[in-house]
């Protein structure tokens, strides 16, 4: 087995592990793979290995890579926008993402309103959640959320499928991991649907699944450093 492969099974297990630990299934679980910085060849790779679920934070590195791995590729599998979206890349990100984890603030929302209107496929979205002091930080504070959600809820080219966390740089995740959880049990009486979290990356992932994580977002511990 390759040392990529390696890498990926090693997260797979641990992913399972710690599922069993927390009683429930990894099948519940998504593994997004943050494939930023590497070459479309190792998201080939990764198909071969049995990854469906690829996370991408720069438009102009995604829409490229996406594209020539839909030519080359017949599985069927999802791409993620995980990093903050301008506006001016609305349009552009449309063309390939399936999930955006990033739905962030009111303009950005107006900008997918407009440009999804005829969406054959609803654009499914995380609302992301700014779980900190720090403005700079992003995303919607808890008090909003309610409101901004009923925006989301009422637009057709928009599937509102859970929350997002951005929390404090020194915060034990824990903590955040929880308050993100409460929220979303607020947020499922309002869209009962809207049940998932994005939560947990390379060094907090166990923890993010003891407390719901639905989707993790894992890069460099599956895909090594980025070649030179």
């Amino acid at each position: 087995m390759t040392e990529l492969g390696q890498r990926y099974q090693a997260i797979v297990d641990s992913i399972a592990t710690a599922a069993s630990s927390a009683n429930r299934d990894s099948k519940q679980i998504t593994l997004v793979v943050v494939t930023k910085n590497h070459p479309h060849q190792l998201v080939q790779d990764l198909l071969a290995l049995g990854a469906r679920d690829f996370g991408e934070n720069r438009d102009q590195e995604a829409g490229p890579k996406a594209k020539q791995i839909a030519s080359e590729s017949n599985e069927r599998f999802n791409w993620h926008f995980i990093g903050q979206l301008q506006t001016n890349k609305v349009k552009s990100v449309l063309e390939y993402a399936d999930f955006l984890h990033s739905l962030d603030r009111p303009s950005l929302l107006d900008e997918l309103q407009k440009r999804t209107v005829e969406r054959e496929n609803p654009l499914k979205v995380f609302v992301q959640v700014n779980m900190t002091d720090d403005p700079e930080r992003g995303g919607v504070n808890p008090e909003d959320l309610m409101a901004f959600a009923e925006r989301v809820l009422s637009s057709p080219g928009l599937e509102l499928v859970g929350l997002m966390g951005v929390g404090g740089l020194e915060v034990a995740p824990e903590l955040e991991f929880e308050r993100l959880a409460v929220l979303s049990v607020e947020l499922q009486k309002l869209a009962p649907g809207a049940n998932r979290l994005s939560m947990g990356m390379s060094g907090d992932f166990e923890t993010a699944i003891a407390y719901g994580a639905t989707h993790l977002r894992i890069g460099t511990a599956i895909t090594g450093n980025r070649p030179t």
